[in-house]
């Protein structure tokens, strides 16, 4: 078989990993019941690959083993072989991944499972090595190993089915657990002080690994909430000190912009260089709410230099925002991202070059493999007083070097760019767009986000209303998830208090309700897929915060969003049931659940629900706006309209009936349950309503 000519089934696909593979030997199919069909007409086990078209060890994986031919013949000859799209079908990759660790071994990516033809796992890892390497089987021994034991010794096959199907089941048991009335606020303080254990007082972040760091930017959302609540001096600094050690650290792309998946290292230096829309998307947030609290503009800059990435490098004509770049060009991890000293010296002219220098921190050594991955620990200030110069030049001659060196690095090989577009990650970016325009008085920003909520909901929804996964050329695919929906709910309660468009509010609602009618479980948690999507071997449950908020915890969050604006109280008994159901999650180990910490916060600071109604073009109008809009208040929901259009607006939000403004001024009505006090007229007195009981 010649690597070059042969090609698979794969080639029919759209997905960017799938298409990686479409001309390896092996004779891969996607997931469905076709390939599932051949498997029990062949009598053979199915081994279901997993990965995503980012995803480094996958390639080398894929050099090592899949584009082999002797061993594609050995795995087409007793095998049948799926490919999946982990992005495409997060159903699929979390079953198994919860069944690879339920046998000991660490998850991670590629993900490769063997099941029966019913699609049961029986066996499964991530990377194995084309020879025997540390005590790890080579790939060739595992599937010779594995074919014989499904010929010869089918009992064994069929006693770690049944174990395996029946802890996945169990995991996926959610049963009511305890009740609201043992809710509380101790459940934050647990969950702060277990980021207080794990901070690293050195070089910030959190010691959750051995070694990696990833960037924690739900904690630090939840940290500041808990900051908020308690004037905790110590969560704010933990906050504080993380954001900027990732922004200035190796780990974020100081000439392009955009944060990469992770750190290899403690010290933020050396980063997993392939860069995710969901971790840019939660660290802009967590950006935004820092500069919130703190009012410190570094903050809001660091957050627009994010979002300038994404604006030049992920984002589609259309709107819509790509998936992820790849750590590899040339097939070299990190290639295109770092420097020799010798490199910049020829890029730059020499005086712009001696302030770069240092302040990148290059060196003729390197600080990687002999290179540089650069990053910017020194302010300016500091570089140019110790080159003797006003810190306004070398803050110019940073820009032009910054400037030149991105010209100079486009016109190098650019990693892999994944350019299919993900609902849910898409509304995580659209929300935190959304928030930037909110706070930041950015109407670009509120723009971007409306455009590409345009674009998911003229794409990526169905004329029934339901939402679909994944756009990539043209092609919209795949059944939308809990995530998909509740994602696209928040984002459009964002863009509601960014725009005060009712028709926002009204989206959100739709969304929640098909929700509560096609993923309801009746304990007050959701299902991960829908009642009509495809059925595999569990349906699952999840409140788990990984790498984005879980679908169950955006649904806490829309829900109390939507009771105030629509002043419903049964939406707030509905998230009330998902935090009983999650019970454990939020009051004993809350850094597994950060993001549904968020909405927990918000439901136990008695969801302020604010009604501001205001005349045009006054003063008083301006002054409320500003503070609502700018100020960090994440126990309260906001509405706005101007008084002339009260009843239009009232109509998607009821919460505004009724309301009018006082003397001629802006006027802010605080509400619980739609019972308000007495209306304010100052910020200063908004505020002081706007405190904890």
């Amino acid at each position: 078989m010649d690597k070059k000519t042969y090609t698979n089934a794969l080639i029919h696909e759209k997905s960017p990993y799938l298409l990686q593979h479409a001309h390896n030997p092996v004779d891969w199919s996607p997931w469905g019941d076709e390939a599932f069909q051949r498997a029990k007409e062949r009598n053979v086990p199915v081994l279901v690959s997993i990965g995503y078209a980012t995803c480094h060890w996958c390639h080398v994986m894929e050099r090592e083993s899949f584009e082999d031919p002797r061993l594609a013949e050995l795995l087409n000859a007793s095998f049948v072989a799926i490919k999946v799209d982990r992005e495409e079908r997060p159903d699929v990759d979390s079953i198994y991944m919860q069944a690879v660790q339920a046998l000991g071994q660490q998850g991670g990516w590629p993900l490769n499972v063997f099941v029966t033809p019913e699609g049961v796992p029986f066996y499964g890892g991530t990377y194995f090595p084309p020879q025997p390497r540390h005590g790890m089987p080579s790939f060739a021994d595992v599937l010779k190993n594995l074919s014989a034991v499904w010929k010869n010794e089918p009992d064994k096959i069929e006693k770690q089915t049944e174990s395996l199907i029946q802890y996945l089941k169990q995991s996926s048991n959610r049963d009511k657990v305890g009740s609201a009335d043992a809710l509380s606020f101790e459940g934050e303080e647990r969950a702060a002080k277990l980021y207080r254990e794990h901070y690293d007082p050195l070089n910030y972040g959190f010691k959750f690994q051995a070694q990696n760091k990833f960037p924690a930017s739900m904690g630090l959302s939840l940290l500041l909430r808990h900051h908020h609540r308690t004037a905790d001096a110590k969560s704010l600094e933990m906050c504080e000190n993380t954001l900027l050690a990732m922004k200035h650290g190796g780990i974020y792309d100081q000439i392009g912009g955009g944060l990469s998946r992770y750190s290899t290292d403690y010290r933020w230096l050396a980063p997993h260089f392939e860069k995710m829309l969901y971790d840019n998307a939660l660290f802009a947030n967590a950006l935004i709410e820092t500069f919130q609290v703190t009012g410190k503009p570094e903050f809001a800059d660091h957050a627009n230099d994010v979002f300038q990435y994404i604006d030049r490098d992920m984002t589609s004509p259309e709107g819509g925002f790509y998936s992820a770049e790849d750590a590899d060009s040339e097939g070299v991890e990190g290639k295109f991202y770092v420097w020799s000293q010798k490199e910049i010296e020829e890029a730059l002219d020499r005086k712009t070059a001696s302030v770069a220098i240092p302040f990148y921190q290059v060196s003729e050594a390197g600080n990687w493999e002999g290179k540089n991955i650069l990053n910017t620990p020194q302010r300016v200030g500091d570089v140019a007083k110790e080159l003797g110069m006003s810190e306004d030049a070398a803050t110019e001659s940073i820009a032009t070097a910054r400037q030149t060196l991105l010209e100079v690095r486009g016109k190098r090989i650019r990693p892999l760019l994944d350019d299919k577009s993900l609902t849910s990650w898409n509304g995580m970016m659209i929300s935190a767009m959304a928030r930037a325009g909110r706070v930041f008085a950015d109407e670009v920003r509120i723009a971007c986000a409306a455009k590409a909520a345009d674009f998911i909901f003229s794409k990526l929804r169905a004329p029934d209303g339901k939402l679909l996964r994944r756009y990539r050329d043209g092609e919209a695919r795949y059944d939308g998830y809990l995530f998909d929906y509740t994602s696209m709910a928040v984002s459009c309660l964002d863009l509601y208090e960014a725009t005060y468009e009712g028709r926002y509010v009204s989206q959100a609602l739709e969304l929640m309700e098909r929700v509560e009618k096609k993923f309801a479980t009746g304990n007050g948690a959701y299902y991960e897929t829908a009642s009509d999507g495809e059925e595999l071997i569990v349906r699952q449950i999840s409140g788990y915060d990984g790498v984005e908020p879980s679908g169950n915890s955006n649904a806490a969050m829309a829900w109390l969003k939507l009771a105030a604006l629509r002043a419903e109280p049964e939406y707030i008994q509905r998230a009330e049931k998902i935090f009983v159901a999650f019970h454990d999650e939020v009051m004993n180990y809350g850094i597994n659940a950060s993001a549904m910490m968020q909405a927990f916060h918000l439901y136990l600071g008695e969801l302020k629900e604010i009604a501001l109604v205001a005349p045009r073009n006054h003063e008083s109008t301006e002054t409320m706006l500003k503070k609502i809009r700018q100020g960090f208040f994440p126990n309260a929901v906001f509405a706005f309209a101007y008084e002339d259009d009260v009843d239009a607006a009232s109509e998607s939000v009821p919460l505004l009936a009724g309301k009018k403004s006082v003397d001629g001024k802006a006027t802010a009505y605080v509400c619980k349950l739609g019972t308000c006090l007495a209306p304010v007229t100052s910020p200063d007195a908004l505020e002081n309503l706007l405190g904890y009981e």
